[in-house]
């Protein structure tokens, strides 16, 4: 068993038949006798670049169930790393027996409205990334078209930084960096029109690539889930304002409350939650399940 790190992250459970290689903030990987991977959701959450110690329940399986629905929408666009849902017992419905690739070391991130770190950044030069935007835009404005906005992968417990295009470029070449900013805001592109069918906002979403031994570029990790996406009822939306939604805005608004009673600047790990936020989390993960994929969540 692994041991935890200063994030709070748990050990990760032992599983017969598999070795433990990684935990993140979210997902324990493991290797499979035949050499294959095995991606496990846990119900961990995180916020701010902590682990909470509350679990969220289902919330692994709910994650795990959406981005294997997400894939398939996406099947006829760009390849993606599952190779079976035939996993140990143990994990069963919570994880996924998938490929081994050579991870691009860069977030892809897709906007289409204007929020978080894509605010922040215009607010202080009006551009996002490098790419100048019209003036007068508020929180949650709808975007002239979608953006690519990268940014690199932080180490466990550190921020990812929004970085330009041409630095993507400079780390992965030229021509790598048109193929994952085209194929980032083609997924991104068949997602807002599907979740806009089912009353629901896509924001913007982060997605992760990496390749095959044969340079093939294919889709990994975790598609288009409340953890990676940022989900607001379509209904709902006003811009000038913060914006309802379907992910763990939830659990940042109780930590940053007075109630919560924590110091986001003091440097301390975030406390317990309390039961009646786990469960408000928990059902606006189920929400989004269901509403999307038109199916009641199996657990």
């Amino acid at each position: 068993m692994s041991g935890p790190t200063d994030l709070g992250i748990p050990e990760a459970p032992e599983i017969p038949g598999a070795t433990h290689v990684h935990s993140g903030k979210v997902r324990d990987l493991y290797r499979l006798e035949d050499g294959r991977l095995l991606m496990v959701a846990s119900d961990r959450i995180s916020a701010f670049d902590f682990v909470l110690d509350t679990t969220i329940p289902d919330k692994g399986a709910i994650l795990t169930q959406m981005s294997l629905w997400w894939f398939e929408q996406l099947a006829d666009l760009v390849p993606n790393h599952i190779v079976s849902t035939d996993v140990p017992d143990a994990v069963r419905g919570r994880s996924v027996v998938c490929e081994e690739l050579a991870m691009f070391p860069v977030e892809c991130v897709a906007r289409g409205y204007l929020t978080g770190s894509g605010l922040a950044d215009y607010r202080a030069s009006g551009e996002v990334c490098g790419i100048a935007l019209p003036a007068g835009l508020e929180d949650g404005s709808r975007l002239p078209e979608p953006i690519f906005t990268p940014a690199t992968k932080a180490a466990l417990g550190d921020h990812d930084e929004n970085v330009s295009y041409d630095a993507v470029a400079g780390v992965v070449g030229g021509a790598r960096a048109a193929e994952l900013r085209d194929l980032t805001l083609s997924v991104y592109g068949r997602a807002e029109e599907i979740a806009r069918a089912s009353g629901i906002i896509v924001a913007d979403t982060k997605l992760e690539f990496g390749e095959r031994p044969d340079g093939t570029v294919v889709l990994a990790d975790e598609v288009l889930t409340p953890d990676s996406s940022r989900f607001w009822p379509a209904d709902d939306w006003r811009p000038g304002r913060t914006q309802p939604s379907y992910d763990k805005q939830i659990v940042r608004n109780w930590l940053t409350s007075v109630e919560s009673g924590w110091d986001r600047a003091s440097g301390a790990k975030p406390p317990a939650l309390p039961d009646e936020v786990v469960e408000r989390t928990r059902s606006r993960y189920l929400e989004a399940y269901e509403r999307l994929t038109g199916q009641k969540f199996q657990q």
